[in-house]
């Protein structure tokens, strides 16, 4: 902290275990691949959510790989932003970096409203199964998304500091769960065959060929992986933390990916027809009632998957407002004084936690206008977050390659920097493509993936507020930067 020239204001009270836990349930990959499922049967197939699912568990072992040395050089709660201000090029530092800043702080708030929407609509669908002549309405939705955010809000400031403690208790819960889901799938569920469910894939877009549909349909793979990078986030309030941040990212990536891919081969096996991307319960509740025969049973099992990305989401609250405080901090925003706001005796940034808690409501506020508006806005998460990758990434491979000199680091990746800095660009860049994706090749304007758009219209006033402000008042944070001896 004295090196990078900021003042220590939030409390240390993470260890190991608890940002590994604060990681894993902010990931909820295994959970968030029951949702998700439908992208990938659709434009994939069976063996489509399988294979795809394994590109992006590997893909993302090494971005975060990438990530996690740098997380080490300067484990700061700014990330992304604050690394490209140190690692890139001089003349272009303060303009990339604060171009990434703006679009870290809006993926960020756009993934907080993206899962408490998720698990409203996920109620809503329970809902349909226990009282049939339920019509669930879009302002239904709103106000669960609400509740939620509000539910996020009571955790991350009321229970602040008791959160480290909460996180170790849900991941507890996050294991026993995926055994109480999977288990019963494993013994009751109509299995098809391995060669089916491996090699068998699915063109429901219409694309010229199934590559293409393999593509459109990767998307599903790459939200429940996204996230990793929190553990740098809340790396101010984590002792030791460019030792733990690295070993965090890792194995949460580790350790989810290969639930989530255990998970995703458990799910596939138990589609004997993708006639449930029809069902008005949802894929995976409708898998879960065929298994079960038991609307109890589906309703106990499909609560615990929402329970768990409920929890998600308040680690995502955390995370989100800690990205605000620090962007708010380096003087980036107007009003940046109010936002980057420690509460006394609290240790937390009150005022971001709230800012964040309204975005989410505003958010949904706007589904009941216009359900593709929202989709379209919420679409900017997984665009947003790989963007910050790719340029974190390609300035580490520009120092290296032009061999620059790089902070020490106690994850010091050697000889092996370079190559899997380049193949960790590839990774992101592919997934940044395949982000963009629609779900079929001529889409209906209420089906269009309007992801370009959102990304596009994001950048411009990004780069309108640094031409009217930043360029006035932010430095970045490499001009804050002590030389140590």
């Amino acid at each position: 902290m004295y090196r990078m020239g900021k003042k220590q204001e939030l409390k240390r009270g993470f260890r190991f275990i608890s940002i590994f836990s604060f990681c894993t349930i902010l990931m909820s990959t295994w959970e968030a691949q029951f949702p998700l499922g439908p992208i990938a049967l659709f434009n994939g197939g069976t063996a489509g959510f399988i294979w795809g699912f394994f590109l992006c568990w590997i893909g993302f072992l090494l971005i975060n790989t990438s990530l996690a040395e740098m997380g080490s050089m300067a484990p700061t709660t700014g990330g992304q932003y604050h690394w490209i201000s140190e690692f890139a090029p001089r003349k272009y530092q303060r303009f990339m970096s604060y171009m990434m800043g703006w679009i870290c702080v809006l993926g960020w708030q756009s993934l907080c409203a993206t899962a408490a929407y998720a698990s409203g609509t996920q109620i809503q669908f329970l809902a349909v199964l226990n009282y049939p002549d339920y019509v669930p309405e879009t302002w239904h939705g709103s106000l669960i998304t609400i509740a939620i955010a509000a539910y996020g809000v009571f955790f991350n400031t009321w229970l602040a500091k008791k959160l480290p403690l909460i996180e170790g208790i849900v991941l507890i819960l996050h294991v026993l769960g995926f055994f109480a889901i999977l288990v019963p799938l494993w013994v009751l569920s109509p299995r098809i065959d391995a060669k089916t469910a491996f090699t068998v894939f699915n063109n429901g877009g219409g694309w010229n060929n199934m590559a293409a549909s393999f593509v459109a349909g990767i998307a599903s793979g790459i939200g429940p992986l996204l996230g990793a990078d929190a553990a740098v986030h809340m790396s101010e309030e984590l002792q030791d933390a460019s030792r733990v941040v690295p070993r965090a990212m890792f194995w949460t990536t580790f350790f989810n990916g290969l639930a989530g891919w255990i998970g995703v081969i458990t799910f596939c096996f138990c589609i004997d027809s993708l006639e449930v991307l029809e069902s008005p319960l949802g894929a995976y509740v409708q898998v879960l009632l065929n298994s079960t025969q038991s609307a109890g049973a589906t309703t106990a099992m499909s609560a615990v998957i929402i329970a768990l990305g409920i929890f998600g989401q308040l680690t995502m609250v955390a995370t989100a407002s800690r990205q605000l405080f620090a962007f708010a901090r380096d003087d980036a925003i107007p009003f940046h004084g109010w936002f980057s706001y420690v509460k006394p005796g609290w240790d937390v940034p009150f005022n971001s936690i709230i800012t964040t808690f309204i975005t989410t409501s505003l958010l949904s506020l706007i589904g009941i206008g216009s359900s593709v508006a929202l989709n379209s806005i919420l679409s900017l998460t997984s665009v947003a977050i790989l963007s910050s990758y790719i340029c974190s990434i390609g300035c580490i491979i520009w120092r290296r390659v032009t061999h620059q000199p790089l902070l020490p680091s106690k994850f010091d990746l050697g000889r092996w920097g370079l190559p899997i800095n380049i193949v960790s660009e590839i990774f992101c860049i592919f997934f940044f493509v395949s982000a963009f994706f629609p779900p079929a090749p001529n889409p209906t304007p209420d089906i269009m993936n309007w992801s370009i758009v959102i990304y596009s219209g994001t950048l411009l006033v990004s780069l309108l507020y640094y031409f009217f402000y930043g360029r006035h008042n932010y430095a970045g944070p490499v001009e804050y930067v002590r030389k140590l001896d």
